[in-house]
């Protein structure tokens, strides 16, 4: 599972998005230095991108209560702006994964991840998992372990009926 920090370093980020298609994200932090990641809530591909448009809102890494509490975007211009074309994006990509620069620089994503994102337990029922996506149109759904970590995504192409029928069909023995 392809999991992000509510710190977020640019480069890794960047590099992330153009090896993947992904259209969305867990995000998880841990809460103590010693405790396990957990998940916090989701953030979409498109806002990510949004973000990494807005170079203004990076900060070095700080450990003080204050970092990245400077140049926070809009709820309107994180949800509504779109980016210009796929090869602008591209570019930037690009410059952001290879500039050594980007390597030293974060994005704090908290005030831009969807905290009240669902989620369901790694033991919950297909059918009612299915029920979820139809009922609430949702896209992916995280799924967690008992102490609410990340173990996996379930996205509306996993559960569609015939996909879903092959997997759930008993495999023939390998010789």
């Amino acid at each position: 599972v392809r999991v992000l920090h509510l710190k977020e370093n640019i480069a890794s980020l960047a590099r992330l998005l153009a090896s993947t298609s992904h259209g969305g994200f867990p995000v998880v932090c841990r809460l103590k230095p010693d405790h396990a990641v957990v998940f916090q809530g989701t953030i979409k591909r498109l806002e990510l991108c949004v973000l990494l448009e807005n170079e203004h809102i990076s900060e070095p890494e700080t450990n003080d209560e204050s970092f990245f509490s400077s140049h926070p975007l809009s709820y309107e211009k994180i949800t509504m702006e779109k980016l210009p074309n796929l090869l602008r994006r591209t570019m930037l990509l690009n410059r952001y994964a290879t500039d050594p620069q980007y390597q030293q620089l974060f994005i704090n994503l908290e005030p831009y991840i969807n905290k009240s994102a669902m989620s369901v337990q790694a033991h919950f029922s297909l059918q009612c998992a299915y029920i979820i996506f139809r009922t609430l149109g949702l896209r992916r759904l995280t799924v967690v372990d008992l102490q609410n970590r990340v173990v996996g995504v379930i996205t509306r192409k996993d559960l569609m009926p015939f996909p879903l029928e092959e997997r759930l069909r008993p495999q023939p023995a390998e010789p």
